[in-house]
């Protein structure tokens, strides 16, 4: 068993080096790693559907939210649902009360880092959330597992910090490939969301894992999620111009929509009573609004097929959005599991065929097939609140097939985005983030940063001297060239200034108080403070070395700001290399 083990880890081994050594060899993993996220995006679907199937009567080949009603006595089960949910989460939570990292923050603040664990918990959680009817999206839950498939095997291959970030990201984007079908876009999901950024370095692992995703979920012959049609409308440049229009409709939506969330969470929080059972009060809501309306139910994905084909008035259409918006905003609030990669897509289908039938209704014939209108707001609104312009343009191209329309959706998600960044600031995964105090807004490796603090910097065993020495003392203590500034405390230790030694060398007098010499009084460094903090600090007072003090405000040591400068060059140097690949 000995020998076994060792011949084991020595393979392992000399397995790190090759990989680390070789791009190609990063690809070939990455593609193993996406053929595993897709063999689990395809089965928690399936688990899910098969859910569905149980408590609704669904046939094989049915969607939840294509049921023409629902009937009195499926109604208890999105409250049950809710039940079992807000059960299982409190039981968890006894045991781990710390937030689940996601592949976005993983990448921005953990270089990578996920827990395997707590990424199987999430999906359960999104699979009893799809699975009884709640009107979430299990996409957030294809993302993460396929995150931490890619975390935890580029943590056994001891990859570098670049290399296991565009892992999750690949791992990821695998994931979303298989829900689709649809390789590009997964593939620019890992790029534009989940990694932060495109380089030569990250795409061949990336566009590997994608492939290998997508091509898993056709060999099983699992039903991707997005409605293959073709729309006949030949855009002009004053479509293009109306589509742009349309994109700033969704920005205003998709703020719209996340602010709802993120009220109605605060709302519930405020609510009386054990958390454990506000998901079954969502469910209450949630099983009442799909009584009138039951396009609400699940994540939609039957519906949008339905709604593509189907001739839809204003009336209709205001209806199903307002009813879905209700529903997804209900289900995230009161603590149903997912996310709303695929609530936006069909959301916004229905608000950009909105937006054209209002036109035509009022007599302005603008000549663009009321689904040209749905496909490109479907895009702009998943912009608007999931972020990736790209993303979204190659879905609508891998739908379509039309490079006129995937362009108009590439316009549209442009003024989309630029409008939300800049109004907002925030895509739907970060403002969560925000919520809990973060100040991340993209997947860009920040992490780095994190890591420069005051207390990991400084300079510990720094020379300290009380106030009350005298100066024939100090200078007896320390001779002119031992050192150049000494930290001053009072009487109880507390930090009292900074004496620098040349000042007490160049006064004559040997009677004056030690005290008068210290500078810097007011201003310290907390061993939390970061780089940013850092240098502010740096900045206001002019000085070029401070101390770090604790709680109690004794000292801990000396910054100075010409090595946090240099520190931070080089982390700057790291993360450049990083990201153009090593050049």
């Amino acid at each position: 068993m000995r020998p076994l083990r060792r011949n084991w880890l020595h393979a392992l081994h000399l397995l790190r080096g090759v990989i680390r050594a070789s791009e190609l060899w990063l690809a070939v993993i990455a593609a193993a790693v996406g053929t595993l996220s897709g063999l689990a995006t395809v089965a928690i679907s399936a688990a899910a559907h098969g859910l569905q199937m149980v408590f609704y009567g669904l046939a094989a080949d049915e969607r939840l939210s294509t049921i023409p009603a629902l009937t009195p006595g499926r109604l208890p089960f999105l409250p049950l649902g809710g039940l079992i949910l807000g059960l299982v989460t409190w039981a968890w939570m006894r045991r781990n009360p710390h937030p689940v990292v996601d592949p976005v923050e993983a990448n921005a603040l953990r270089g990578g880092r996920m827990s395997a664990r707590d990424s199987l918990f999430v999906g359960l959680q999104s699979l009893i959330s799809n699975g009884f009817g709640a009107s979430v999206g299990l996409e957030a839950a294809y993302a993460q597992l396929g995150g931490a498939i890619a975390a935890v095997t580029g943590g056994a291959l001891n990859l570098r910090r670049s290399d296991l970030r565009t892992f999750v990201g690949a791992g990821a984007g695998a994931g979303i490939a298989a829900a689709f079908g649809a390789p590009l876009t997964g593939a620019f999901y890992a790029f534009e969301i989940i990694i932060g950024s495109y380089t030569a370095a990250n795409i061949a692992p990336v566009v590997a894992a994608a492939l290998a995703g997508a091509l898993v979920s056709r060999l099983l012959r699992s039903d991707t999620l997005v409605f293959h049609t073709q729309v006949a409308d030949t855009l002009s440049a004053s479509h293009y111009l109306l589509f742009a229009l349309l994109g700033l409709v969704c920005a205003v939506a998709g703020v719209g929509v996340m602010r709802m969330v993120a009220l109605m969470e605060s709302a519930v929080a405020r609510l009386p009573g054990p958390k454990w059972l506000r998901p079954a009060l969502g469910g209450v809501i949630l099983a009442a609004l799909a009584w009138f309306v039951p396009e609400t139910l699940s994540a939609g994905h039957g519906a949008m097929h339905f709604d593509f084909a189907a001739e839809l008035g204003m009336t209709t259409l205001a209806t199903l959005i307002l009813a879905k918006t209700a529903a997804s905003v209900v289900a995230l609030g009161f603590g149903f599991r997912g996310g709303l990669f695929f609530a936006s897509l069909y959301l916004g289908s229905l608000l950009g065929r909105l937006c054209v039938v209002a036109l035509y209704t009022v007599g302005v014939n603008v000549g663009i097939d009321p689904l040209a209108g749905a496909l490109v707001g479907m895009g702009a609104l998943a912009v608007s609140i999931i972020g990736g312009p790209f993303t979204m343009s190659f879905l609508v191209l891998e739908t379509t097939g039309d490079f006129g329309l995937a362009a108009a959706t590439l316009t549209a998600s442009i003024v989309a985005s630029l409008v939300v960044r800049e109004t907002f600031g925030y895509s739907f995964s970060t403002w969560r983030l925000h919520l809990r105090g973060e100040t991340i807004r993209s997947a860009h490796d920040v992490g780095w940063m994190r890591n420069l603090t005051a207390g990991r910097m400084m300079r510990t065993g720094a020379a300290t001297v009380p106030l009350a020495t005298s100066l024939p003392a100090f200078r007896e203590r320390f001779p002119l060239g031992s050192t150049r500034r000494v930290v001053a405390v009072d009487a109880d230790g507390l930090y009292a200034g900074i004496i620098p030694v040349a000042a007490v060398y160049a006064s004559a007098a040997d009677s004056a108080a030690l005290g008068r010499f210290a500078t810097l009084r007011d201003v310290s460094l907390t061993p939390q403070m970061s780089i940013k903090e850092i240098m502010g600090a740096f900045d206001a007072s002019e000085g070029d070395e401070l101390a770090v003090l604790d709680g109690e405000g004794r000292p801990l040591g000396v910054l100075s700001e010409a090595f946090a400068t240099r520190r931070y060059a080089e982390e700057l140097e790291t993360a450049r290399r990083d990201l153009t690949g090593g050049a």
